[in-house]
């Protein structure tokens, strides 16, 4: 099976100011590709052949969980951006967001918090629980919570090459401007799936 590079749910200039059509370019067109192509050409021949990617990230490990998970992580992160997002959760996350977090702005300071404070390269992810509860785990690398059977439902992508050409150094400042673009009805649905 060759696993194909997803079409991205917007133009590559739609999410400036807060992410410009370079970083789409390099990030999508660049990184995301190079990790596909990578998880492709390893792949012949082993028990992933004819895996879907995410029973690979679940069961691989190396180069090949390196690889497939951050095609993995990268596609969940981009599909949950928008030009014109819902701003805000609804409904069952919302009730959810404010059952663990105490509130929308309470979950945002936290998340952020720990995004800024994830040393190094990562995601940090929001899942749900078995219990429907709600979790941010943060992962290092090409971290991904399906390996510990949580449900991911949000992620931010803090390795440099997210931010690095529109922010430099300033990861503060990338996390701050996300929140304007993250696009809340496409994670209401992955928390009720």
């Amino acid at each position: 099976m060759i696993h194909q590079l997803p079409k991205l749910p917007f133009n590559d200039d739609a999410l400036e100011p807060f992410i410009s059509k370079k970083t789409i370019e390099f990030h999508y067109g660049k990184h995301h590709q190079a990790y596909l192509n990578n998880l492709n050409n390893l792949i012949p021949g082993t028990k992933f052949e004819n895996l879907p990617l995410d029973e690979i990230v679940k069961e691989s490990d190396n180069g090949i969980y390196n690889n497939s998970a951050q095609v993995w992580n990268h596609t969940f992160y981009f599909m949950a951006l928008s030009p014109k997002p819902a701003k805000e959760p609804k409904g069952l996350l919302a009730e959810a967001i404010n059952n663990d977090f105490g509130s929308f702005e309470q979950f945002k300071e936290r998340f952020s918090a720990q995004a800024l404070a994830l040393f190094g390269s990562g995601w940090l992810w929001l899942v749900r629980t078995h219990d429907k509860r709600l979790n941010i785990i943060p992962e290092s690398n090409a971290g991904n919570p399906i390996r510990i059977n949580l449900k991911p439902i949000l992620t931010i992508d803090v390795w440099e090459h997210a931010y690095y050409l529109d922010y430099q150094n300033r990861r503060a400042d990338y996390l701050k401007n996300l929140w304007n673009i993250i696009d809340w009805s496409v994670v209401e649905k992955r928390f009720e799936e």
